[in-house]
C-alpha cells in the first residue's frame, strides 16, 4: 500500500471515529466519556475522595476547553500510536495528528493548573 493511501485511510478512520460521537453541543461530553476519564484518572491518582474531586474537575475543565469531537480524535490518535507497525507509524509521523494531540495536551495542562495546583496553595 502506498504511503499516501495509508495516510488517507488513517485520516478517514480518525474522522469516522469522531463523527459518530459528535453531538449538537461539541462541549457536551457524554456521561460515559466523563466517567471513563474519571475512572482512569483515579486509577492513576488514587482511589480517594480527593482524587475523585480533582479528576472530575479535570474532565470538566477539559470539556470547557476542547470540543468533544476533538477530544475523541486526539484520544484515538494516542491509542493508535501505542501499536506497532506501519499504521501506528502513520499516526506518529503525521503533523495533522501531532496538532490534534497538542490541543488535548494543552487542555490537560490547563486542567491540571485549575484542578490540581489550585488546592496546593
Amino acid at each position: 500500500m502506498s504511503r499516501a493511501l495509508g495516510k488517507g485511510l488513517c485520516v478517514a478512520a480518525l474522522l469516522l471515529a469522531g463523527a459518530g460521537a459528535a453531538r449538537a453541543d461539541d462541549n457536551d461530553y457524554p456521561t460515559e466519556a466523563r466517567a471513563d476519564y474519571v475512572f482512569g484518572c483515579m486509577a492513576a491518582n488514587g482511589q480517594t475522595r480527593e482524587a475523585l474531586q480533582k479528576c472530575a474537575c479535570s474532565i470538566d475543565a477539559i470539556a470547557a476547553l476542547l470540543p468533544y469531537d476533538k477530544y475523541v480524535q486526539a484520544s484515538t490518535i494516542l491509542s493508535m500510536r501505542q501499536g506497532i507497525g506501519q499504521r501506528s507509524n502513520e499516526f506518529r509521523s503525521t503533523k495533522l495528528f501531532d496538532d490534534k494531540v497538542a490541543e488535548l495536551r494543552r487542555a490537560q495542562a490547563e486542567a491540571e493548573i485549575r484542578c490540581y495546583r489550585a488546592s496546593v496553595n
